[in-house]
């Protein structure tokens, strides 16, 4: 009988802090400047300049931990990390080893059978970014940008609690919503705000002793993660069974390719040489600051989705929608509060704002139109004065300008035709030009309704309420019928 075999995982998650400045100077965090147009001889590892601690990143780490149910070491310190590379220009980092800012958390997952899981966070310590290094194929030469050095991070190390790619890409998606509804973050893998290592081993199914690990890096998205997991997977065991042993080591993983490729062997803690950073002092949190922290923490997900089903009568799908993403949910309280229809105004962002985002490939972040201009069309809308064909058109135009839409409305003539008498003309007329059509309809073909009521909209170019005009239909075709 074959073996059966386990896969273990455990992440290491680098989360880019939304601090304006970097950990341990004043220089910009903003994205996509000039290269190298954000430093100073801190962040660029001159010598003589000395790290002065950011206290914002302090709070959100503590604010990370808080939500991730750790307990918060009271007095920690920063440790350098030594090792060489050319985006790393101090030939160290400073980072967290002895006392990390946060310890033994906990995070709630949803497993693949709809049940539960618990998966352990290990620790969670603060420790600067390094610069990126560009190398340019074409020229055969590489290039250094130190925007990045010295920009803030926290790094979330999980226990090996996952045993899937599905429980991985879970956790993952529940980290990325905790850390954006607390805002220290906006959690771009594309940007690389947000990055994950996977530290996976294989063992045979029973047994408690773990195997070797390798590490894989360069995963820049969900879907790249899920293919990595499932390749090392497949190649851990074929090595297992045919040289029978696995070598500890950090793998890069190309996503095009679909395959992985050995960086190096993995290291040790005792390899990075740690030692307390001695331009930097021991620090202290007190109960006062934490509990402050504790305060000002959000409403998280499942709390809002509890919420908006009981105070706004939501289901349960509407409530999971519109909570994906604080941008979504946050859209939907403020549209909310002014028009005072939260179904309505559920199915408006669920529906026409959702097809436009994926149209257009954008996310919910990059929204435009206010919450008034949103609820002034369900207004609109919900008092006849514009029909929802119409209001469709009006959002695709409010989605891409955020104008007034009432005033859009009233400059454009869109305005529902109320007029009975106007659209008993419009009616006859279209009767008369479609008698084959009308004759169908008396004739017991119900569907031949549908095309004259279409034909009416298209002669009030869309300016009538179609279920107006269809109970207007049937009543003047029931009058002349036989005539």
């Amino acid at each position: 009988m074959p073996k059966q075999y386990e896969t273990v995982i455990g992440l290491e998650v680098h989360v880019e802090l939304a601090s304006k400045t970097k950990i341990f100077c004043g220089c910009s965090t903003a994205f996509g400047s000039e290269p190298n147009s954000h430093t100073c001889p801190v962040c660029t590892g001159m010598p003589g300049a000395l790290p002065v601690l950011n206290k914002r990143v302090v709070e959100y780490a503590i604010a990370a931990g808080l939500a991730l149910n750790c307990e918060i070491t009271k007095e920690f310190r920063f440790d350098r990390k030594n090792y060489f590379y050319p985006d790393n220009p101090q030939n160290y980092q400073i980072s967290q080893l002895y006392l990390p800012i946060c310890q033994n958390g906990k995070i709630e997952i949803e497993t693949e059978e709809g049940g539960r899981k618990s998966i352990g966070i290990h620790e969670i310590h603060m420790e600067e970014d390094a610069g990126k290094l560009i190398h340019d194929e074409q020229t055969n030469c590489s290039v250094i940008d130190f925007n990045r050095s010295g920009v803030p991070l926290i790094e979330i190390v999980s226990d090996p609690d996952m045993r899937s790619a599905k429980e991985v890409i879970s956790y993952l998606d529940k980290l990325r919503l905790v850390i954006q509804y607390l805002g220290i973050s906006d959690c771009k893998l594309q940007e690389g705000s947000m990055r994950a290592d996977v530290n996976l081993s294989i063992r045979e199914k029973g047994a408690e002793k773990l195997g070797a690990r390798t590490e894989m890096k360069n995963l820049n998205s969900f879907k790249a993660i899920g293919r990595a997991i499932e390749h090392e997977t497949k190649r851990q065991i074929e090595r297992l069974e045919s040289v029978g042993n696995i070598l500890q080591e950090t793998r890069r993983w190309d996503d095009q390719k679909g395959v992985s490729y050995s960086m190096r062997s993995k290291e040790d803690a005792r390899d990075y040489r740690y030692f307390p950073d001695p331009d930097l002092v021991p620090f202290s949190v007190s109960d006062e600051w934490i509990a402050e922290i504790k305060k000002r923490q959000p409403e998280f997900r499942e709390e809002k989705m509890a919420r908006y089903q009981k105070q706004f009568g939501l289901p349960l799908y509407d409530a999971k929608v519109l909570t994906e993403t604080k941008e979504l949910a946050d859209l939907f309280e403020a549209t909310e509060q002014i028009c005072k229809k939260p179904k309505k105004a559920s199915n408006w962002i669920m529906g026409e704002t959702m097809r436009l985002l994926r149209e257009k490939g954008m996310e919910a972040g990059e929204i435009q139109f206010s919450p008034k201009h949103l609820a002034v069309l369900i207004d609109l809308v919900d008092t006849g004065e514009i029909n929802g064909s119409v209001a469709k058109e009006v959002f695709e135009i409010l989605f891409e300008e955020d104008m007034d839409p009432k005033a859009y409305v009233e400059e454009k003539g869109l305005k529902t035709v109320s007029d009975r008498d106007a659209l008993l003309a419009v009616i006859k007329e279209v009767i008369a030009e479609n008698e084959k059509s009308a004759a169908d309809y008396r004739n017991g073909k119900d569907k031949a309704i549908g095309f004259l009521v279409g034909q009416t909209m298209k002669a009030m170019k869309g300016k009538a309420d179609p279920g107006a005009v269809k109970e207007m239909l049937r009543e003047m075709l029931a009058r002349t019928s036989g005539s």
